[in-house]
């Protein structure tokens, strides 16, 4: 699947996603800097286009009230994910029944593959709209720099004008973003709020300082990139006090070629996966970053 959908996983494909691209300057980024983000933009880019490579992992999600692992396979008709495990305890026979029978329902449910699609090329939208404007929307210096990495850090651009709330809260980030020189490509993108932001004075909406995203991306196989950890901590309320923001932590790892072209085919291929899930996911608790990746 192309490497740049993966961006939109993130909470930036989100912040991102109504933003125009506008001509604006960056007067204030260090030449070499900006440079450097362009180079990686169209890297990114053209990966989007040329990279049509599919896979399988294994996929540790937490989200708020659900701690789960999946077995993920991709295809050139879509994506199944078979979860094996729950809040820490491998899965019941009657909740691996039923996984396995909401499978086999999304295999042959053609609406359900249309409406995962549509969403897909949405994303990619999202994500492509994001690669864009990185240059423009922040300022850009060089912190670091080693034969195999260049470290720079982003803050918002004063001329930037956010038309609506989501551009808003992409305004306030700052961070950091690491490229690899080899193929200048993206490997980790951090950034936090660094101001609450109020809608309707606060009292609509507020979305705390401090909150933060962390996205990891590493080379896969054959020179292959792809989002191999996420982390987004976005907090805040909205009217009447209901909580809003993003809280989710995923981790890929085992990643492996697919070799199913269609659904019904990944689905086989999970139906004869070992039946003890112990076996396959014990590695998934290993400590933050501890990625079998290249």
């Amino acid at each position: 699947m192309p490497s740049v959908r993966q961006f939109s996983a993130t909470v930036l494909a989100t912040l991102l996603l109504s933003l125009s691209t506008l001509p604006l300057a960056a007067q204030s980024s260090e030449p070499e800097a900006l440079q450097a983000v362009r180079a990686a933009v169209d890297s990114e880019m053209q990966a989007n286009l040329t990279d049509t490579s599919i896979w399988t992992y294994q996929d540790h999600e937490i989200v708020p009230g659900k701690d789960a692992a999946y077995i993920t396979i991709e295809t050139r008709q879509g994506t199944l994910r078979h979860m094996i495990e729950l809040n820490g305890q491998p899965l019941s026979p009657s909740e691996a029944q039923a996984e396995t029978q909401r499978i086999d329902d999304y295999v042959h449910d053609p609406a359900a593959q249309a409406r995962a699609r549509k969403d897909g090329e949405r994303d990619d939208a999202r994500a492509t709209e994001m690669l864009k404007l990185l240059p423009a929307a922040f300022l850009w210096s060089i912190t670091s720099e080693t034969p195999e990495l260049l470290t720079l850090d982003f803050k918002p651009n004063p001329g930037f004008e956010p038309p609506d709330m989501q551009a808003r809260v992409m305004g306030t980030m700052s961070g950091q973003m690491v490229i690899s020189r080899d193929g200048n490509r993206i490997r980790t993108l951090h950034g936090q709020l660094t101001k609450n932001i109020l809608i309707g004075f606060g009292i609509l909406a507020k979305l705390y300082k401090g909150g933060t995203f962390d996205v990891e991306r590493r080379q896969v196989g054959g020179g292959h990139w792809q989002i191999t950890e996420t982390h987004v901590h976005i907090s805040g309320h909205a009217l009447l006090f209901k909580s809003i923001g993003q809280q989710e932590d995923e981790v890929k790892t085992d990643w492996e070629p697919s070799l199913d072209n269609t659904l019904e085919e990944a689905a086989h291929t999970l139906e004869a996966q070992p039946s003890d899930p112990l076996a396959r996911i014990s590695h998934l608790h290993t400590p933050h970053g501890n990625l079998r990746v290249q």
